[in-house]
């Protein structure tokens, strides 16, 4: 992946000029004052790590394994938010990892984080490293290490009578696809990392795929897990339902690697669907298209793919990046996308059909959606694009239920509009639907501005009020990201005094020396 952004890097394009110049005329974007650093001039800071401590991890795995020179620990700096990028592309690596150690097994990473606890160096899980809410930057300042599991990548074994696969957390999404499809299998999983992230990092940070309303999100799909504790292994998930106790495996999912590391996931796969085929549909408003998606969730028919963007994002045409910054159309645009058999996919899209139209909605065909699902990996690219012409692009999600997601769409863009408008960055801000359940549904942000003097500390003060917003309107502060340390202070505030508490005690437990990427996820208790 591209050291300073996002992705291959022959498949970075720069932005048209015509929509850079919209930028600059609607937006008051201007180009930054000096270059991206290169990666030769970016210097972290010397590593804290002593050759005894080098030497003890080396003796667990291969002196190949422990690597601490300064392209491998810039690589491994943050992750992936703009805030991540915005330092590393201004040459600021603070906080690089010590030193980068790569496992071969689940035994060795017991070994590493036993080691560890007993020099109290602390330990950062790197899977993909696309983390978005600041879960690969420990808090404290100690020593640490960005333990890569990237060599950790079997596709264990395949049980067609379950319909389940044993997958190591280090198998990247694309290759844990081919290899089951070689069987006839597919696990239905595509959020928009897909193409960098990795097993284990779907499960520690509860990830949500676009085919969430077909198949299911990641921690619907985990049906057992082994876990490395500093305190020994967990071996989660004897049977897919049980009764015996409150389901332990759930207390795994979305940890973001406070408690340990997860080395193995079973997971249920589905046969390679005959065919898949994307629509659009056009609504008249955000609130009449909202509606429609709820029937179909509700009452069904379900699609696999069923997402919903708001008047602007239609408007800019975000959902078919090459189109953006010409006349985009009016209403909102909904997409669809169906699998299973031709038969099956003909009979769901004609039932849907009768639905949505009796909803209002007008039929587009299958150009937009099947747009929308050429480009559905590119937005990424995109905001790099952005940060290079000098504009600000960030995202942030949330969830609640249907009563409440008018409100909660409304606090979260006046919160928004307010505090970047009120730092004389006024804002592009667009919204779509993307993962709908019977009782309600998330809503995806995406921001555009100009990106002022300061821009980390321009984006820090919207985030939050951003955050206050979704609290006070009843949302959860993460639908798919997760927690790391971004929302760590709201995550406090959703779950209350008593639910940090009960964290802490897990933490206390399985962790005691604290190593396990400290201050992600568990609020200390200062901050309840």
């Amino acid at each position: 992946m591209l050291w300073s952004g996002w992705g291959d890097p022959d498949r970075a394009a720069p932005l048209p000029e015509p929509v850079a110049a919209l930028l600059r005329d609607m937006l008051g974007v201007r180009p930054a004052e000096r270059p991206p650093a290169a990666l030769a001039g970016v210097e972290p800071p010397a590593c804290r790590l002593d050759a005894a401590d080098l030497t003890a991890l080396a003796k667990i795995v291969g002196d190949s394994g422990v690597r601490a020179d300064t392209e491998t620990r810039v690589r491994h700096t943050r992750g992936k938010s703009t805030p991540d990028l915005l330092r590393i592309r201004a040459g600021e690596a603070a906080d690089a990892p010590d030193a980068v150690v790569l496992p071969a097994s689940h035994d060795e990473v017991l070994a590493v984080l036993g080691e560890c606890a007993e020099r109290r160096i602390a330990v950062v899980p790197f899977g993909g490293g696309t983390s978005v809410v600041g879960g690969l930057a420990p808090a404290g300042g100690g020593r640490f290490i960005a333990l890569d599991l990237r060599r950790m990548d079997a596709v264990v074994s395949v049980d067609e009578t379950a319909r389940t696969a044993v997958l190591q957390p280090g198998l990247r999404a694309p290759a844990a696809e081919a290899r089951l499809g070689e069987r006839g299998y597919t696990l239905g999983h595509f959020p928009q990392s897909f193409e960098w992230a990795t097993i284990g990092g779907f499960a520690a940070a509860r990830s949500s795929g676009q085919a969430s309303a077909g198949y299911g999100r990641f921690d619907d799909m985990v049906v057992a897990l082994t876990v490395a504790t500093p305190e020994g292994t967990l071996d989660l998930g004897r049977a897919p339902k049980s009764a015996a106790g409150p389901d332990l495996r759930q207390l795994v999912l979305g940890s973001e690697g406070a408690f340990g590391v997860i080395t193995s996931v079973t997971v249920r796969i589905h046969p390679v669907p005959e065919t898949r085929e994307y629509e659009g549909w056009r609504f008249a408003s955000f609130g009449e298209g909202a509606a429609a998606l709820r029937r179909l969730a509700q009452d069904g028919p379900l699609p696999a793919v069923l997402r919903l963007s708001d008047e602007t994002e239609t408007m800019v045409g975000l959902a078919d990046p090459a189109a953006i910054g010409t006349a985009g159309a009016a209403g909102c645009l909904a997409v669809l996308g169906f699998e299973g058999t031709a038969r099956g996919v003909a009979a769901r899209r004609a039932e849907a059909a009768e639905v949505l139209r009796a909803a209002g909605g007008e039929p587009l065909g299958g150009g937009p959606g099947e747009k929308w699902a050429h480009g559905r990996f590119d937005a990424p690219y995109l905001r790099d694009a952005l940060l290079d012409v000098g504009a600000f692009a960030e995202t942030l999600e949330t969830a609640a239920f249907w009563p409440d997601i008018p409100r909660l769409y409304d606090a979260v863009r006046s919160a928004l509009i307010g505090a970047l408008s009120g730092a004389g960055t006024p804002p592009l801000l667009m919204c779509h639907i993307s993962h709908v359940y019977p009782s309600g549904a998330s809503l995806y942000f995406t921001v555009v501005s100009a990106q002022g003097a300061d821009p980390v500390a321009h984006w820090d003060a919207a985030k939050r009020a951003a955050n206050d917003a979704i609290i006070d309107a009843g949302g959860t502060i993460s639908h798919h990201h997760g927690v790391g340390t971004d929302h760590r202070d709201w995550y406090a505030r959703e779950i209350g005094p008593l639910g940090a508490a009960v964290l802490r005690a897990v933490k206390e437990r399985v962790d005691p020396a604290g190593i396990m990427n400290p201050g992600v996820l568990v609020p200390p208790a200062a901050e309840e």
